[in-house]
């Protein structure tokens, strides 16, 4: 059932952060009508079942370069508590699709808009990737060892922390503004300003002294060498984040170091020592047997898993964290709910799969479908 039933949002067809918004909206119940690109053999796009952020959506083929696709998406909209695009600023509205043309049919509209770096400011209409929205913001230069360059941790901070989830928590809240105040509002998501957020409290630890400029000489960021990640004897890798005092202890319990002599655990000059001393102890068992010694514990242990391993973990398997959809392992949908569980509503769907019965059951007729179909504004 889901939280968001009887919620319907339109999405225009994009990639990376603003499918993933929609993913999760759907994944909560929400009706998400995607609208994709109508274009000569359609049918012969690449197989849609990989994207696995394309699941749960019905998909409406239109082609918005005819003034009657750009009528079919508007009388979608007028029945539509949402819609999300993940388009440059300007393009919406040079399609004929902006702001003031959607809420003028629907006041009550909540238009999710996602882009790199915002709707306005000097640099607003170019191209951009995660790694230079985080690269902007003062994100990315802190993820890195010491002496080493700055790291793009995949594109997981920018597109979908800081873009995708931005996007879905603040569709939500215009949501439920929308429901008290009977109007809709515009979101303006910047992946740089949200990525940047996901940092917030690493600006106040600079302010006051605790993190150090440079790369890899900060509790998180592996300049600890109890908050770091170390190579076992069987060439994998194990996890550690000892950074309360008792958990630290119990490191040194199972790392058999407790009577070793020790300087203070923050005493930031012998770090890199320590790091060594660590990296030869952790080098002595296989990932296995540390996983057997500190799995259980409060060290703060976790063993560095692949995608596959992960699948498999027992904790994993007991949450029910992965599912199949469609022949492909995914992830399952998360947050959970208690009363209104969400679940994916089906595969990624081929472009135009559900055209003629999403548009009838928004009200079009069956020669107005034909007629679309007949001028090349559907597929």
């Amino acid at each position: 059932m889901g939280p968001l039933k009887g919620i319907k949002v339109i999405e225009l067809q994009g990639i990376g952060p603003a499918p993933h918004c929609c993913m999760m909206l759907s994944d909560m119940g929400a009706e998400v009508i995607r609208v994709d690109r109508a274009v000569a053999g359609v049918k012969g796009v690449a197989d849609p079942r990989y994207d696995v952020m394309a699941r749960g959506r019905k998909s409406v083929a239109v082609n918005l370069k005819k003034p009657e696709g750009v009528e079919t998406v508007l009388r979608l909209v007028e029945q539509a508590d949402a819609l999300i695009e993940g388009f440059r600023p300007g393009v919406m509205e040079r399609l004929g699709l902006g702001p003031d043309v959607c809420m003028a049919r629907n006041e009550r509209l909540v238009y999710g808009r996602m882009t790199g770096w915002g709707q306005d400011g000097p640099i607003a209409g170019i191209a951009g990737h995660d790694i230079n929205y985080i690269a902007l913001g003062g994100t990315l230069h802190h993820i890195g060892v010491a002496g080493g360059k700055p790291v793009p941790p995949l594109n997981l901070v920018g597109d979908f922390g800081g873009g995708g989830m931005l996007l879905a928590m603040g569709t939500l809240a215009a949501l439920l503004e929308a429901k008290n105040s009977g109007k809709g509002q515009v979101i303006d998501a910047a992946m740089l300003e949200g990525a940047t957020q996901l940092g917030a409290f690493l600006w106040g630890l600079r302010k006051s002294g605790t993190w150090k400029n440079e790369r890899g000489a900060n509790i998180l960021d592996t300049g600890s060498h109890f908050y770091n990640t170390y190579e076992c004897k069987d060439g994998k890798y194990v996890s550690i984040g000892s950074i309360e005092p008792q958990f630290y202890a119990e490191l040194l319990e199972l790392t058999g170091t407790k009577n070793d002599e020790m300087p203070e655990q923050m005493e930031r000059d012998q770090w890199p020592a320590m790091q060594e001393k660590f990296a030869a102890i952790f080098k002595t068992k296989t990932r296995d047997e540390w996983t057997a010694i500190m799995g259980m514990s409060d060290v703060c242990f976790a063993p560095v898993l692949d995608m596959q391993e992960a699948e498999q973990h027992p904790h994993n398997k007991a949450r029910g964290m992965f599912i199949d959809v469609g022949g492909i392992t995914m992830p399952a949908p998360a947050p959970r709910f208690s009363r209104t569980p969400s679940k994916v509503q089906g595969p990624p769907a081929q472009p135009g799969e559900h055209t003629d019965a999403t548009l009838a059951a928004f009200g079009f007729s069956k020669d107005e479908i034909s007629q679309l179909r007949a001028g090349e504004a559907i597929a």
